[in-house]
C-alpha cells in the first residue's frame, strides 16, 4: 500500500467515525428542539471542547498558520485579541446567558432569547435576528467549504470545485442526520484531534529548525522583520490601525450565535466554571502552536508558499515530513476544524430558518416531525448557497471569516452584553443595535479602499456604533425592566 493511500485511509476512518456519531444521534433526535439544542444536556468537558472547536474552524490550522507564515510576529496581536476575547466571553457571558435563556421562555436560539427578553409580541426582533444570522452564516460557512476544498485539492490533486464538493459531503451528512447532538459529540473528538495535531506539527517544525533558539536566530537571518510585531507582511509599519484591527477580533466573541448556542446548551450554569478552565487551557495551547507552525514552515519547507497557498503551510508540513499515518491524522485534524465549525454554523442557520421564521412566523401549528424535516431541509439549502459562494478558488479562508465574524460581533455582541447587564435596555434599542452594527460592517467594508481610518477592521466601528445606538435609543424610548 502506498504512503498516500495510508494517509487517505486514516483520514477516511476519521470521517467514518463522525458519520457513525451522526447515525447514533439520529436515534435520539425526535424533535426540532433536540435537533437545534440537544435538550440542554452538555456537561462541562463537552461544553468546553464543543465551544472551542466550533469557534476556531479551518482558519486555526490554515488561516492563522498562513498569517504567521506570511507576516511573522505581527500575528501575535491577533492571538492576544482572541485569547482575551475568549476569556471575557466565558467569564461574563456564558453562565448569565445560560440562566437567562432558560428563564426567558426556555429560549432555544438567540432570536428566541431576544424576543422573550424584550417581550416583542410583534416578532420584529426575531425576524431581524434570523435574517442577519442567515446572511452572515452563508458567508461564514462558505469559508469552511473553501478550506475543505483546499484540503481535498492538495490531498487528491483534483480541481478545486470538485474537491470542495467532496470535502463538504461528510459534514453535511452527519449534521443532516444527527443535528446538535451529533455536532457536539463529534466536537469532542475534533477538538482533541485539533489539539494534538497542532502541537505535533509545531514540535516537528521547531525540531527541524534546530530548536527554539535556532528557530528565532534563523528567522532573523532570513528576514528580521518576521520577528518584529510592529511590521506588516508588506514591510510597512503596522501602526495603531493595524494593531487595533488585529486585537479587535476579541470583540467578536460576544455575538457569535454558534458559540453562544454552546453556552445555552450546557446542563447548568454550574458546569460553566469547569468548562471555562478546560476551554482556556485548550485555546492558549492551540493558538500558540498554530503561530509556531507558520513561523517554522518558513524555515523548513523546501518550496516557498505565496498568495492563498500560504494557508496550506500546515498541510504541506504534515504531508512532507510525517509518516503516512500521522500525516493522515493531521489532515483529519484540518478536516475536524472545518467540520466542527461549518456544521455548527449550518445548524444555527437552520434553526433560524426552521424555528425563528418557519415555526414562529408562518406555521405555529406545525407537527414535530414536520419541523424536524424543515430543519434538515434548511441545512441543505444553506449549504448549497454557501457552496455557490465558495466556488472561487482565490477566496482566502481568513478574509471570509473576518467579514462574517465582524458582522456577528457588531450586530449581536453589544445587544447580548447589554441585555444581560443593563436592565434599562429596550426592544427599540435592541433593534437599533442590530441594524446599526450589521449595516456599519457592510458599509465600512465598501469604503475601506479609501485608506486611512477606513482601513480599521470593520468590527471596531460596528461594535462602537451599535453600542451607542442601543444606549441612545433605549434612553429615548424609556426604561423597560427585564
Amino acid at each position: 500500500m502506498t504512503d498516500s493511500m495510508v494517509t487517505i485511509l486514516t483520514m477516511t476512518l476519521y470521517m467514518g467515525v463522525c458519520l457513525l456519531l451522526g447515525g447514533i444521534a439520529w436515534r435520539r433526535t425526535r424533535s426540532l428542539d433536540d435537533f437545534i439544542l440537544g435538550g440542554r444536556s452538555l456537561g462541562s468537558w463537552v461544553t468546553a471542547l464543543s465551544a472551542q472547536a466550533t469557534d476556531m474552524s479551518g482558519w486555526l490550522l490554515m488561516g492563522l498558520p498562513g498569517l504567521a507564515y506570511a507576516s511573522g510576529f505581527d500575528s501575535v496581536w491577533l492571538l492576544l485579541g482572541l485569547l482575551v476575547g475568549t476569556w471575557l466571553n466565558w467569564r461574563f457571558i456564558a453562565a448569565p446567558l445560560r440562566d437567562a435563556t432558560e428563564r426567558f421562555g426556555n429560549a432555544l436560539t438567540l432570536p428566541d432569547y431576544l424576543e422573550y427578553r424584550f417581550d416583542d409580541r410583534g416578532h420584529s426582533l426575531r425576524a431581524l435576528s434570523a435574517i442577519v444570522i442567515l446572511l452572515f452564516f452563508i458567508f461564514y460557512t462558505s469559508s469552511g467549504f473553501v478550506a475543505a476544498g483546499r484540503l481535498f485539492e492538495a490531498l487528491f490533486d483534483i480541481p478545486y470545485v470538485e474537491a470542495m464538493l467532496w470535502g463538504t459531503a461528510a459534514m453535511l451528512a452527519y449534521t443532516f442526520l444527527g443535528g446538535f447532538l451529533a455536532v457536539s459529540w463529534s466536537d469532542v473528538l475534533q477538538g482533541t484531534l485539533m489539539f494534538f495535531t497542532l502541537v505535533l506539527v509545531a514540535i516537528l517544525g521547531v525540531s527541524m529548525a534546530g530548536g527554539i533558539d535556532a528557530t528565532f536566530s534563523r528567522l532573523e537571518s532570513l528576514d528580521a522583520q518576521l520577528l518584529d510585531p510592529f511590521v506588516a507582511d508588506d514591510g510597512a509599519t503596522l501602526g495603531w490601525i493595524g494593531i487595533a484591527s488585529l486585537l479587535a477580533w476579541g470583540l467578536g466573541y460576544f455575538g457569535q450565535p454558534h458559540i453562544l448556542a454552546r453556552f445555552m446548551a450546557a446542563r447548568s450554569a454550574q458546569h460553566i466554571t469547569v468548562a471555562r478552565r478546560v476551554a482556556m487551557g485548550w485555546v492558549v495551547t492551540v493558538l500558540v502552536a498554530a503561530v509556531v507552525v507558520g513561523l517554522s514552515a518558513r524555515l523548513v519547507l523546501p518550496t516557498e508558499l505565496s498568495g492563498p497557498d500560504t494557508e496550506k503551510a500546515f498541510i504541506v508540513m504534515s504531508t512532507t515530513f510525517l509518516p503516512p499515518v500521522f500525516a493522515g491524522l493531521c489532515l483529519a485534524g484540518v478536516m475536524a476544524a472545518i467540520m466542527s465549525t461549518a456544521s455548527a454554523q449550518l445548524l444555527v442557520a437552520s434553526s433560524a430558518l426552521a424555528n425563528d421564521l418557519y415555526r414562529s412566523l408562518w406555521r405555529r401549528d406545525a407537527s414535530r416531525a414536520e419541523l424536524l424535516w424543515v430543519g434538515r431541509g434548511a441545512v441543505l439549502l444553506i449549504a448549497s448557497l454557501a457552496m455557490w459562494l465558495a466556488r472561487n478558488p482565490d477566496n482566502t479562508v481568513l478574509s471570509l471569516v473576518a467579514w462574517a465574524w465582524a458582522g456577528f460581533g457588531a450586530a449581536f455582541g453589544p445587544v447580548v452584553i447589554l441585555s444581560l447587564y443593563w436592565r434599562s435596555m429596550t426592544r427599540a434599542g435592541a433593534l437599533a443595535g442590530i441594524v446599526v452594527g450589521g449595516m456599519t460592517v457592510v458599509l465600512w467594508k465598501q469604503v475601506a479602499p479609501l485608506g486611512g481610518i477606513f482601513e480599521l477592521y470593520e468590527l471596531v466601528p460596528g461594535f462602537l456604533l451599535s453600542t451607542a445606538a442601543i444606549m441612545l435609543t433605549s434612553r429615548m424610548t424609556g426604561n423597560r425592566s427585564s
